[in-house]
């Protein structure tokens, strides 16, 4: 005799897709179908045109300027040789900057002239106003955003901190030209950034995870984009962004300006440059090869796994023993991080800890001015932006494997 059991099987879950921007198709583009635009916008001002090939050459070994590629202008030595708008130049009076950085003198007249570009430059060396302020430029002149239109400008950025402070530049230098712009990233609520996308923004900051949700369920389009900054290309690549950059890339029209930024130049780095930029123009600032920051005394000691807490403990006690010093302490994984902060508030230290599991708030909240008061700051390595931290001194790496390129403090 044979006895049947039967049982009640629940049916399956619902297919989902596996990959963010798997409901994205590949757009097939037709150049004479899509409406003209016009990207340069570069005028030679006669103080840039009477500079003798020497005096450029002088000038780029001076700055520690390379350029590689066709057909590029000449740097600016000044502001008011980028001729850029007096709602620009009026901004650029009112923080008091006197003369542009390395990557401004040779960034501004390429960018304003259309070309694609890679700039490699240290964070903290002036890349956020070499491609924003061309970018109102461009904005000013296409036409006005009409209801359903995407944004103009697109800039990817790797994290929410460095999406945030980008928007905030933004918003000084676009506000007298009444271009609007916003934030997109993870972690926070959707409602607020669809409500500013559906108004129409000129200027869109974005990391890749959050702008793929949004283009997969039609909350915005890129049709109108036809200015794309990759900021921090390589820390992007880094953290594993690469399929979702190419998903986005594939969404805007091919004949788009591209500017690419990055502080190192990788393999990975190249790649995507060669497959996405046309006749691109690559300036670098400082040495071609990679290399630690000179400007800092980098330390590295050598230690077994279990001697590490002590030698933090000790070398706590005596950056602590100056006034008003502030440090921030790498660890590798979250877990980490925040056993590490656990440990040291039991043990009297004024500590907090950002990672990315934790909220917005409480992200925005350990970044902000207050809890600096706390003065030691522990974050998993690749969760934040440099250059958040330029008025930090001591900076503490724990790590199994040292590469002193990956956590150089700015």
């Amino acid at each position: 005799n044979s006895v049947y059991h039967w049982h009640r099987v629940a049916p399956p879950p619902p297919k989902k897709f596996g990959n963010p921007g798997d409901r994205l198709r590949k757009k097939k583009w037709d150049l004479d179908q899509l409406p003209k635009f016009e990207k340069n916008f570069y005028s030679e001002h006669p103080e840039v045109h009477h500079m003798s090939q020497y005096d450029v050459e002088e000038y780029r070994r001076k700055k520690e300027i390379t350029v590689r590629g066709s057909g590029y202008p000449k740097p600016i030595t000044n502001f008011h040789q980028a001729q850029f708008p007096q709602y620009v130049m009026d901004v650029l009076l009112q923080q008091n900057f006197k003369e542009p950085t390395a990557i401004q003198a040779q960034g501004f007249p390429l960018a304003l002239s259309g070309r694609d570009m890679v700039g490699i430059a240290q964070t903290g060396s002036g890349k956020t106003l070499a491609y924003l302020l061309p970018a109102i430029v461009h904005i000013n002149h296409q036409p006005y955003l009409e209801r359903g239109d995407g944004p103009i400008c697109l800039v990817l950025a790797p994290t929410r901190e460095l999406a945030q402070q980008v928007q905030q530049v933004a918003y000084d230098y676009g506000k007298s030209s009444r271009i609007k712009s916003t934030c997109v990233y993870g972690g926070a609520p959707k409602g607020p950034q669809i409500r500013d996308l559906e108004r129409g923004v000129e200027i869109c900051i974005a990391t890749p995870g959050r702008l793929i949700d949004f283009l997969e369920v039609g909350k915005t389009n890129l049709r109108r984009c036809t200015y794309l900054v990759l900021d921090e290309a390589d820390r992007m690549l880094d953290m594993g962004f690469e399929p979702q950059i190419r998903k986005i890339l594939d969404q805007i029209r091919p004949d788009r300006q591209t500017l690419m930024w990055s502080a190192t130049w990788p393999k990975e780095v190249r790649q995507l440059a060669e497959d996405f930029l046309h006749d691109y123009v690559q300036i670098n600032i400082g040495a071609l090869e990679l290399s630690a920051n000179h400007n800092i005394l980098q330390i590295v000691d050598v230690c077994m796994e279990n001697e590490k807490d002590l030698k933090l403990i000790q070398l706590m006690e005596e950056i602590m023993a100056e006034k008003e010093n502030k440090t921030i302490i790498f660890v590798e994984t979250k877990k980490r991080c925040d056993e590490l902060t656990g440990r040291m508030r039991r043990d009297g230290w004024p500590a907090m800890c950002i990672h990315g599991d934790k909220s917005q708030p409480e992200r925005d909240w350990v970044l902000s001015g207050k809890a600096f008061k706390l003065h030691i700051l522990l974050k998993k390595a690749i969760t934040i932006w440099p250059a958040c931290f330029h008025y930090v001194a001591p900076c503490i790496s724990r790590v199994s494997q040292w590469k002193s390129s990956n956590f150089d403090c700015y």
